[in-house]
């Protein structure tokens, strides 16, 4: 049986941690457990809760990990349980992953240092004060390690762990039963495409969103 445990935290993105849910739980003999700093209902970004199965205290390994992002992140004094137990995990882990900003809850538990990994554009700098060196792809794979960047790769991450744990048909039918084939309505899904001017715009938007 595969564990995969997918972490939770206050202001967690919840498609970060839905999206590869959705795909990973398709891995044969795999069971999902939820984990917070305590069991209960967990409240992400914009108020959509998911429960927590289990407290970290009571989960002690896993052979997937997988920890979202989300605007709770940086809150690292608050975040110190789940830091540590993100590093204990690494330890004895088949594949340790994150989503968006999910890297740097993996940088503040030391998984990063020395590695090529990804995050959301918006937080390469504070990625690389973990010592990791930011890679501008959905997906990187550094040995067991794999990192999306923003908040829809996290699909792409997992149908690619998916294809390296189950191979690459089993990837594929996983991949069509989802009907998983973005057809975007616009082509500004990176800033290399969305140019400075649009970026500058966004971050000023998204930034009064927060504040909001």
């Amino acid at each position: 049986m595969t564990r995969l445990a997918i972490a939770l935290f206050p202001g967690f993105m919840p498609l970060d941690a839905i999206g590869p849910y959705d795909v990973l739980r398709f891995l044969p003999d795999t069971e999902t457990v939820f984990v917070a700093a305590e069991s209960g209902p967990v409240r992400g970004s914009g108020g959509l809760t998911l429960h927590a199965d289990a407290a970290i205290e009571d989960v002690d390994g896993c052979d997937i990990l997988l920890v979202p992002g989300g605007r709770g992140v940086r809150d690292h004094e608050g975040r110190k349980s789940l830091i540590s137990w993100i590093a204990r995990m690494h330890a004895t882990t088949s594949w340790t992953t994150s989503v968006c900003t999910g890297s740097l809850l993996l940088g503040a538990a030391g998984v990063l240092e020395g590695l090529d990994a990804t995050t959301h554009w918006a937080a390469v700098d504070d990625l690389e004060a973990f010592g990791a060196k930011y890679t501008p792809e959905r997906v990187v794979r550094q040995g067991k390690v794999v990192t999306a960047a923003g908040v829809s790769s996290g699909i792409d991450m997992a149908l690619s762990l998916v294809e390296l744990v189950a191979g690459a048909e089993y990837a594929q039918s996983v991949q069509l039963w989802i009907e998983y084939d973005p057809q975007p309505p616009h082509d500004t899904g990176s800033v290399a495409k969305a140019g400075p001017e649009l970026t500058r715009r966004t971050v000023d938007l998204i930034g009064s969103l927060r504040r909001g």
